[in-house]
């Protein structure tokens, strides 16, 4: 039987699976990228953080160029030839090596911008991940087509923590913001030659150009929107560092690395594993709806208290665990705290939409997502970084639920059904929100160490999110039940 029409088991017991690894995978990996970043903001200055900003801005380029979005479409097309893949890797490495070259040559211009000195050797090193990466998109979409998380997990772990070390020893060795850029050079080394090592295809001297115009209607859309997406992520650090300064950019990619990045590593495996589940029942939107809720459910459950939990706490977390020197990011944080909920809710509407093959629809969203929040970036500039953070959060309460709406009515149902079946995780959350709140409140008041604080402040919000839940969302609980008991291997078909 083909992947497009397997059996309803066989994908669930694969997301399931998939979804166990990626949890595993996402404890290794955000464990040591927290414990690094807390790390180097002690052994950093903000200035050398901003200097570092200033070209990591463009480092979440790298996975957009690197295989001009071709990997997605194979993932999503029904069928593959040897032809499709080998034309994909060669399309891929070329432009990843025309990007390093290119990125090299403009590493004087880019620190010019800037006008730092330090940009220019430290963004023309950063360039050579762009081909690095290149060689291996084309294994990491073979394998995420086979939903064969076992192995992209264990790359994803081990690159991670060896480039997490790599940075750590660059920092100490004195080098500055060298530091981060090591760590990501590392990353994308060790993720390429592992991807090599677990995946069985090697390219062939194959070259068509009717591959590429297959399936390039897809994945032209989809470059399309990665690129919009990612000047849109990026352009409020450009806009920051060039006209506020590499201080107020370090507070600025501080705070949102703590907000988005952890959130990230959760939201990008779950995206993966499910991108190819919705690609296989493509035909079935019914199913795929009932899947989006469901899993968009356990997301919210983990995003909505951590990220209230955050806001919160923010004061406290900066003071113990990143140190006073970086006071200027607890209200960024806190600001940029509403952003990453309302976001951490589209998780999965991409995804939908180009498993779906609607990418133009993805398109067209995307540009007016891009051009709402660059206006919203470039009026808040007016007011420093804490304005642009401002900015940001009022363009994504305009433009998030629309997101929402357009998923819903492309898999025949209404938002509502989406909005009832987030209310008891939201009420949980809001419960849990209140009662930290109030116990800081407390704490405050009687005089208690913010280190004493913080952590009594976790515990608790641990504690009231628990039994909320159990009140105000038992479905969460069932869902959890369903995924212990589909891992081992007890699941019954839906």
């Amino acid at each position: 039987m083909s992947a497009a029409v397997a059996p309803s088991e066989a994908i669930r017991g694969r997301v399931m699976r998939g979804l166990a690894w990626k949890v595993g995978s996402q404890a290794v990996s955000q464990g040591s990228r927290s414990i690094v970043a807390i790390i180097l903001a002690h052994l950093l200055a903000p200035h050398d953080y901003g200097v570092a900003g200033m070209v990591m801005v463009f480092a979440s380029f790298v996975f957009v160029f690197s295989d001009l979005a071709l990997g997605a479409a194979l993932v999503q097309r029904p069928s593959l030839t040897e032809a499709d893949r080998s034309t994909v890797f060669w399309t891929g490495a070329a432009a990843g090596l025309l990007f390093t070259l290119v990125g090299i040559a403009v590493s004087g211009l880019i620190a010019n911008f800037y006008d730092e000195p330090e940009v220019g050797p430290l963004f023309a090193a950063l360039s050579v991940s762009f081909f690095v990466t290149a060689l291996a998109t084309t294994h990491s979409a073979l394998l995420n087509r086979e939903m064969n998380f076992r192995a992209l997990e264990i790359v994803v772990m081990v690159s991670t923590v060896v480039g997490a070390v790599i940075g750590v020893i660059v920092a100490l060795k004195g080098y500055g913001p060298w530091a981060l850029i090591a760590q990501q050079l590392a990353s994308s080394v060790v993720w390429t030659l592992l991807l090599w090592k677990f995946s069985p295809w090697r390219p062939r001297f194959i070259y068509s150009r009717a591959s590429i115009r297959d399936l390039g209607g897809f994945s032209g859309n989809v470059f399309a929107h990665r690129t919009l997406y990612y000047l849109h992520r990026n352009s409020a650090p450009l806009l920051i560092g060039k006209f506020v300064g590499a201080a107020a950019l370090g507070a600025y990619t501080l705070a949102f690395n703590i907000i988005f990045v952890p959130f990230s590593r959760i939201a990008g495996p779950i995206q993966e594993v499910l991108f190819p589940a919705f690609s296989r029942i493509q035909n079935d939107k019914e199913r795929m709806a009932t899947l989006w809720i469901r899993a968009l459910r356990l997301v919210a459950t983990i995003s909505i208290p951590a990220l209230l939990g955050m806001v919160a706490v923010a004061p406290d977390f900066v003071e113990v665990v990143l140190g006073p020197k970086w006071s200027a990011a607890t209200p960024i944080i806190q600001i940029l705290g509403w952003v990453g909920l309302l976001q951490s809710l589209q998780t999965l509407s991409t995804d939908i939409l180009q498993a779906l093959d609607q990418t133009s629809t993805v398109v067209k969203f995307t540009m007016v997502f891009f051009t709402t929040h660059l206006a919203a970036f470039i009026i808040g500039l007016h007011w420093g970084v804490k304005g642009v953070a401002i900015g940001y959060a009022i363009s994504t309460t305009l433009v998030e639920p629309i997101y929402a709406r357009i998923t819903a009515r492309a898999l025949g149902i209404s938002v509502w059904t989406l909005a009832r079946s987030l209310s008891g995780v939201a009420q949980a959350s809001l419960i849990m929100f209140g009662g930290v709140l109030a116990a800081r409140s407390v704490l405050v008041n009687d005089g208690t160490p913010s280190s004493v604080r913080l952590l009594v402040l976790v515990f608790t919000g641990f504690a009231i999110f628990g039994m909320a839940v159990m009140w105000r969302a038992p479905e969460v609980i069932d869902d959890l039940k369903e995924v212990v008991r589909t891992r081992r291997g007890r699941a019954v078909t839906a």
